[in-house]
């Protein structure tokens, strides 16, 4: 089904009711887990790494379980059902006792998370080869705008309780999985289904075998893997950057990365398919991976609160690679395999958020304790921007050395 604008508007207003809930939860993070801990924010930080851990390790093994299945049985069911656990799992963070319950919590939001997956091969489907990049691009414009919305309300609520932002998200969750029963289509049609389900494929080791099709498909996939290992210098890091180098409370956490959200809307949702015109993908994805290393460093180095507001304009303008990078390694694949590939992918991402997090966390927290030899919160950002730049010599290699087919080059 290579259907337009009207199913692309369904899963968009999907990913993004998704997201909404996901940011409102983000600010109050370190707050519930100075309450059920009794801990400051530098330790507070390593079990916020903890917390992602047990979340991307049971995203890893599910994605290329829930990718195969909707190869199967078609992407709405699958998405259906990810997203009701999804939305009880909010309240069950709601009521968490303990930090036990809150892990339990994170592990439940793992599985579920993984429907990421089912979203991605829906874009997949209906999309045309030559308009892949800018409508994976729409996915990240679907992330920008849901951060814009989610975290400004998180901020806002946790200030008048922690566990309020989760009750809105949980409520927000359920009105997305009602949506979708009533209005999402399903985007695969049986004939192009899997007759069978391979078992050796539906696990993240089994599913990487799709990845080493040839060696410039290989060198993307280790290049997307370093490219989302650096990105967990500032998903992991940024709440507990801002409280602890800047006094940030919530609600400036809140509008914080509503900023950056309105800017990741701006670039994916509406530049990347001016720049891949522009420039050509090989070019957009080059001054993408030095935008993101300029962002970084700069993270690492400001001396004022608000110079993070200004900051966040070239990090976030390296957002043009990802899905034309993305783009280029789907085109490498027929309508059966994308469910299995975004799996694939969606694995490769969740591996960097099983070590990531517990990496940055864990530097933050050794350069930000009283003992630390030097006290230098933007740690993890360096890090972060020597990752980029390993990620981009890896890729520049492998344009140089072959092409992609249908890699067009201007």
């Amino acid at each position: 089904m290579k259907s337009g604008k009207a199913s692309l508007t369904f899963i968009f207003i999907t990913i993004l009711i998704d997201v909404i809930g996901i940011g409102i939860i983000i600010p109050v993070i370190p707050s519930l887990i100075e309450n059920l801990n009794g801990a400051g924010l530098s330790e507070a930080s390593k079990i916020g790494g903890w917390l992602i851990f047990a979340y991307a390790i049971m995203q890893f093994f599910f994605a290329p379980v829930l990718g195969v299945l909707s190869d199967k049985f078609g992407r709405k069911p699958i998405l259906l059902i990810a997203l009701f656990g999804l939305g009880v799992d909010y309240f069950v963070h709601a009521f968490a006792p303990s930090l036990f319950w809150l892990f339990l919590g994170r592990i439940l939001a793992g599985i579920c998370g993984a429907s990421f997956t089912v979203a991605t091969a829906y874009i997949a489907d209906i999309s045309t080869p030559e308009k892949k990049a800018q409508n994976f691009g729409l996915i990240g414009a679907a992330f920008g705008l849901g951060f814009i919305v989610g975290p400004v309300i998180g901020g806002i609520s946790g200030e008048i309780d922690v566990k309020l932002p989760f009750f809105i998200a949980g409520g927000l969750t359920l009105l997305n999985f009602i949506y979708g029963i009533f209005v999402l289509p399903e985007s695969l049609p049986k004939e192009k289904r899997k007759k069978k389900i391979n078992l050796l494929k539906a696990n993240p080791l089994g599913s990487f075998h799709l990845l080493r099709r040839n060696t410039i498909v290989s060198g993307l996939a280790v290049s997307f893997f370093l490219l989302y290992l650096a990105s967990h210098s500032v998903q992991a890091t940024w709440t507990f950057y801002g409280m602890l180098k800047f006094d940030w409370d919530e609600s400036t956490v809140g509008y914080s990365l509503g900023v950056v959200g309105i800017i990741v809307a701006i670039v994916q949702g509406l530049m990347v398919k001016h720049t891949v015109k522009w420039w050509g993908e090989q070019k957009t994805i080059f001054i993408g991976y030095v935008s993101w290393i300029s962002g970084l460093l700069l993270f690492a180095f400001v001396t004022e609160g608000w110079m993070l507001f200004v900051v966040v304009l070239p990090y976030c303008f390296g957002g043009i690679a990802t899905p034309t990078l993305q783009s280029t390694v789907s085109n490498e694949f027929g309508d059966t395999e994308q469910g299995e590939l975004q799996g694939a992918l969606t694995s490769l991402i969740s591996l960097t958020a099983i070590f990531g997090p517990i990496l940055m966390t864990n530097i933050f927290s050794y350069f930000t304790q009283e003992s630390a030899p030097i006290q230098f919160p933007g740690a993890p950002f360096v890090l972060g921007a020597f990752f980029i730049l390993v990620s981009f010599a890896i890729t520049f290699r492998c344009f140089i050395g072959d092409k992609i087919r249908g890699f067009k080059k201007k």
